[in-house]
């Protein structure tokens, strides 16, 4: 009898933790997305697949270098937003002061809404490649989901950052569009660059032997990786200047 009570108990406090945690979710993701997740999601698929409609009916065949680019693309317009504004809308909304009221609650919760942020978009992005597959060309869709994370992450973190910075989300958008631009206009030079945020592992040319492309590869991670640490590190840093972001 006991043991059956106690059973009971256990999973009414893991469905009481469960249901808490999805309402916690839903609420984050209104204000992570301006409760408007379903036209940030219609309008990822649908750029997605007016992209590769476009090349099919220019004469493009679509391969893996392709879906890279077309993903990356995708992903970057459901992570701009949230990583852009996420502070500007906290200070409107007057939840800035509520989060700095309570000692590290604003760390958890930037922290949870990140990870949100880039579980959404990885599932996302794991979703889409699955219908490019079927629908264009076959590949490797965890690796390939996998490879657009890398720049993804990075870019997510860097605009992150930014917001810190400049506490404007419209500030933010200004100054990621300009890198953008620039980073287009040397695209050329930084194309075979482990350097380049948009390097494309399945873009290899064919005078660069694969030994030497999987090394370029490995470095371009690498570089990501710790430029998207610095960049959350600074972040989390700059969310201690109260006066500065409440100002």
């Amino acid at each position: 009898m006991d043991t059956t009570t106690n059973n009971k108990s256990i999973l009414q406090h893991l469905a009481a933790l469960f249901i808490t945690n999805a309402k916690m979710v839903k609420y984050n993701l209104k204000i992570i997305f301006g409760n408007k997740f379903i036209y940030f999601l219609l309008s990822a698929v649908a750029i997605t697949f007016f992209i590769i409609g476009v090349n099919l009916f220019n004469g493009q065949e679509v391969n893996e270098a392709g879906v890279f680019r077309t993903l990356l693309l995708t992903g970057v317009l459901l992570l701009f937003y949230p990583s852009a504004f996420g502070i500007q809308s906290d200070k409107d909304g007057r939840t800035l002061e509520i989060i700095f009221g309570i000692p590290d609650y604003r760390y958890r919760v930037w922290l949870m809404r990140l990870l949100l942020i880039y579980a959404i978009t990885f599932l996302l992005t794991l979703l889409i490649s699955m219908l490019l597959k079927y629908a264009f060309v076959s590949f490797n869709i965890f690796s390939m989901t996998v490879s657009v994370f890398f720049p993804l992450v990075f870019l997510g973190l860097l605009t992150f950052f930014l917001s810190t910075v400049l506490k404007s989300g419209n500030a933010t958008a200004a100054v990621i569009i300009i890198m953008g631009v620039i980073l287009l206009v040397l695209s050329d030079e930084l194309d075979e660059s482990y350097w380049n945020i948009f390097f494309n592992p399945y873009g290899q040319p064919s005078d660069v032997s694969e030994m030497v492309w999987q090394s370029l590869t490995s470095k371009n991670r690498i570089f990501l990786g710790i430029g998207s640490v610095v960049f959350l590190l600074g972040g989390m840093m700059n969310l201690q200047k109260r006066e500065k972001l409440l100002g």
